[in-house]
This record gives structure tokens, sequence and C-alpha cells, in this order.
């Protein structure tokens, strides 16, 4: 649970948005959204403003904006989380909202099962508190820190008592539903299936952790690239960048796939992949000559691996990493322990 806002942009804003609307996350509910609408909470671009663009409900703002209350109250709305996880932190951001932010803010989240309505949602669910009653300041990134480790599916954010914010981000990880990962082959890296990146050297322009995304990319930043590698003689063989990934669970995987859509001229020109098993690291893919704007699928064979690394030489841009197999007996054994 958080107590107030930190200024500095902390660890967990590095971690995915688990409530972005490219995961799958939706606002499925919220009492009122007379200026602006509560879609605009989980929109994957930051915030933007136009001055003077005034609709016929008044200046039009990208963020979720309430009227003015007159009487006692408060404004919510609720998120379903694209991927159900473990939150670390939240980002309430206020941009652009100078004089109708909202006071103060709370959070809370809830763990259902299943696709329950916003009336039951909303009367019936157990919210537990994330983010306590806490002042907020306008045209800012709000930044508040959780320790819960339970596992939740959506989260509901009231605006004490109305206001208007541009964004709010759900940093953490997921953890995935073992009914639906044991029934078949699956991607074991990919974020809605639990997995994520432990470690990365370079993500000066993208974060790696959308080489786990679902779907395609459509824009170069959509995916993960790295600021060009700059050489003394000699060192071109022996310097690359990399990134692992812990998978959703031990996994026998049968097939990797390396996509480097829309990176034209900065894809890498090679890549290998190792797997951890146990203690050791098994090379999955040797080093393989890359392709720039194509998906690459490899057949591989390994048992009980856990964790990817994926190197890249020298550097460059990919925009999916994807890892099909299936989980081990010991690996879904795990996800099944009571947290």
């Amino acid at each position: 649970m958080s107590g107030g806002p930190v200024t500095d942009a902390p660890k967990f804003t590095q971690l995915p948005d688990l409530a972005v609307r490219s995961l799958g996350g939706s606002v499925v509910w919220a009492n009122d959204e007379s200026f602006a609408e509560k879609e605009n909470l989980i929109r994957p671009l930051p915030p933007g403003f136009s001055p003077a663009t005034f609709g016929h409900k008044g200046q039009v703002y990208d963020g979720w904006e309430t009227r003015r209350r007159r009487e006692p109250g408060c404004d919510e709305a609720i998120v379903r989380l694209g991927v159900p996880g473990v939150i670390h932190g939240v980002v309430v951001d206020t941009a652009f909202f100078t004089g109708n932010y909202p006071p103060e803010i709370s959070l809370e989240a809830a763990a259902v099962a299943g696709y329950p309505s916003p009336e039951a949602l909303r009367d019936e669910a157990k919210w537990e508190p994330l983010v306590l009653r806490t002042a907020v300041t306008g045209d800012s990134a709000n930044m508040f820190p959780v320790s819960d480790e339970r596992r939740f599916t959506h989260v509901k954010l009231t605006l004490i008592p109305d206001g208007g914010v541009a964004r709010l981000r759900v940093h953490g990880y997921g953890v995935p539903d073992p009914e639906f990962l044991a029934a078949g082959p699956v991607d074991v890296a990919a974020l809605e299936n639990g997995g994520h990146v432990t470690g990365c050297s370079n993500w000066f322009y993208s974060s790696p952790h959308n080489l786990l995304m679902p779907g395609y990319a459509r824009v170069m930043g959509d995916g993960w690239e790295t600021s060009r590698r700059r050489f003394s003689p000699g060192e071109w063989e022996s310097s690359n960048d990399w990134v692992e990934v812990h998978l959703a669970a031990e996994a026998a995987l049968r097939v990797v796939e390396l996509d480097t859509t829309c990176f034209l001229h900065n894809a890498p020109g090679a890549a290998s992949v190792r797997g951890r098993v146990g203690d050791e690291w098994v090379e999955l893919l040797p080093r393989t000559a890359l392709q720039p704007d194509t998906r690459h699928r490899f057949r591989v064979e390994a048992a009980g691996v856990t964790d990817l690394r994926l190197d890249i030489y020298p550097d460059g841009g990919l925009s999916r990493l994807r890892a099909w197999g299936t989980l081990t007996p010991a690996g879904l054994a795990a996800l099944t322990e009571p947290r």
C-alpha cells in the first residue's frame, strides 16, 4: 500500500503498464465523463494538448474529466487490466490539467474471476486499498509505489471530489491463469502469459518490454531499439546488445520467433538465443543472420527452460520475441502453488 507520491521516477516505472489499451486494458465504467471520455485514461501514447480546441462541451482534453460537483461525493472509474498481475506502482498523470485536476485521489484493486458486468464490479467486487487518499498536483506525473504481492484483475481510480486525469499507468508483472497455459502450446515469453524482461544492455530508443507485447508492431516505436554502438578496431565481433526474459514458467520450447518488422535500416545483422536450464545456459539458436522487416521463425528443441537470452549483433532493433512451447509438469505445479 502507498501513502504518498514520489518525485523522481522510481524503478517501477520501467515495468510494463498492465492497464494500457495495447495490452487489452479497458475502462469498463465511470460514474461521470461529462467533459472528456474515460477511455483516454489508458491510451498508450503520452497525453497531448492543443490550445483553443473547443468542442460543444468546452476545451477538448486528452484525458478523463468529470463535471464540477455541486453536491457531496466523488467520481470513480474502473479499469480492467489487460494483463492481470502484481502491481508495483501506479502513475496518476494530470498532464495539462492545471485548474481542473482533482485535489486528491485514491486507488483500489480487486481480483475477480470471469467477465463480470460493470454493475457487478461496482457493487459486488471486494476492493482492496492500494493508494490511500492523498493529494496530487496538476500538470504532473504523480507516482505512487505499491507493495502488495496479490494478483489483481481490476483497479478503481477515485477523484476526490472531481476533476481531470490524463493517464492512469498501472506498472507491474503479469501473473498468468494456469488453466489457459495448461491448455496447449503457448507463447511463454508473452507479457500476457507472465513473461517479463529481467535484464537489458540498452533501451535508448524504446523499451525491451515491447518485445513481449501482443500483436504485430505497426511502427518502429512499437519494438525495442538500442542506440548505435561505436567500435574501436577489433571490437566489432566482441561487443553486442542483449536482453534477458523470464518465461511464464518452466517450459519445453519448440519454436522461437525473432521479428524485425518495421526495422528497415536498423535491424540487427544477426542474433542468437540461449535458454536457461537449471544453472546452465544452453544454445537454442546459434548466431544467425537476420533480414530487415521480416518475421523469422526457428525450430528449437529444449526442455526445462525458464529464461531466454537474446543477443543481437551488434545493435539495432526488433519488434517481437516469441517463444512457443508447453509447460513442464514442474512449471505448471509452480504456477498452481498458493501465492
